[in-house]
């Protein structure tokens, strides 16, 4: 048996036939017939069966038909009363008319684009600069360690030939002040000779004073100060014995004392740190 799809309304003249109808989600089961007439349902120069040839032909409850030749017909519907969302709400007014030229408002809406690309970008970039300073920050020393990275001292308390010993950063601070005897016996020491060459002008400020770190550079122990064969600094825990610069000049240290960045504000104040 051969079978035919086709419009009803193109056939309707030559033949008569019993419909009926199949079962769907839209409506109940009911019976139809087929007669014939000379007035087109559908137009046939349209393509059958398709949301383009059906939308706005037929009903908006209305059938789809299939004709077989051997008699019955088939009657589906063809969902036209599915509605289409309205987003006018969402669109911008030059563009609600379907039948106006996107293209004459073309230049202000890339403008308004180019605006909010241009602002969000801004945003961007100071919120991820906030985000990336208070994280560096945050891994900066507190108030208080700060507070302790400097030590003032007042030099008027300190006698001529003397030395005395600060707390700085954890570590012991030796300030001496030095004779005009100790500047000149420094300062004529040949430097080849010495372990660790250093002029005792690279290792001073003021060449009356001397300040460097108490910590002996061979295994970290305190020297005492105004001891040893120089005059300087002895280590009695391995003796090392470090002049009055604090140079190494004998023992097994094998360098100098540190010595660390310091200023004078005044004549009777140093800020080491």
């Amino acid at each position: 048996m051969m079978s035919l799809a086709a419009r009803s309304g193109a056939f309707s003249p030559y033949m008569q036939a019993t419909a009926f109808t199949v079962a769907g989600p839209l409506k109940a089961l009911l019976p139809g017939v087929v007669l014939k007439g000379e007035k087109i349902v559908l137009n046939p120069k349209k393509q059958f069966l398709c949301r383009e040839s059906l939308n706005g032909q037929s009903p908006m409850r209305g059938p789809a038909v299939t004709v077989s030749i051997n008699g019955p017909a088939g009657v589906r519907f063809a969902h036209t009363d599915v509605r289409v969302p309205d987003f006018s709400d969402y669109r911008r007014p030059d563009v609600l008319d379907p039948n106006k030229s996107s293209q004459d408002s073309s230049e202000s809406r890339r403008i308004f684009s180019y605006l909010i690309t241009g602002a969000t970008t801004v945003m961007g970039v100071y919120a991820a600069k906030t985000v990336v300073t208070q994280f560096v920050s945050s891994m900066s020393a507190s108030a208080d360690v700060l507070a302790l990275s400097k030590i003032e001292i007042k030099l008027g308390d300190i006698p001529e030939g003397k030395n005395m010993t600060f707390k700085w950063r954890g570590k012991p601070l030796f300030v001496r002040h030095r004779t005009e005897k100790e500047i000149a016996a420094e300062a004529e020491v040949n430097i080849s000779e010495l372990r660790d060459p250093q002029h005792d002008k690279d290792r001073v400020v003021n060449p009356s004073w001397v300040i460097v770190l108490g910590v002996c550079t061979h295994l970290g122990c305190v020297p005492i100060a105004n001891a040893g064969d120089f005059g300087g600094y002895y280590c009695p825990c391995h003796g090392s014995h470090y002049d009055a610069s604090g140079r190494i000049r004998k023992g097994p240290a094998p360098l100098n004392l540190e010595v660390p960045f310091y200023e004078f504000p005044d004549e009777d104040t140093v800020i080491v740190g």
